[in-house]
């Protein structure tokens, strides 16, 4: 028996059961628990940063226009 301890992105984690159960023939038990929030490095309005690219793959995820005109906060 092994016990494996790391850190995972939230915006990678999905699927990330299913594969680990196939790839371990549906022996591998998974538990993944939250642990600490960080901030990501970038501008979110441009998309060649990296949390402009995490934006961009939410947006595709939920079905919601890749590039949209955000509202601005003042």
């Amino acid at each position: 028996m092994f016990v494996v301890k790391a850190y995972l992105p939230v915006n990678e984690s999905f699927g990330f059961t299913g594969n680990l159960r196939g790839s371990a023939g549906g022996q591998a038990f998974p538990q993944c628990v939250f642990d600490h929030w960080q901030l990501l490095p970038g501008d979110p309005l441009d998309s060649k940063s990296m949390a402009g690219s995490v934006v961009v793959e939410t947006r595709k995820r939920k079905g919601l226009a890749e590039t949209a005109n955000v509202p601005s906060l003042g």
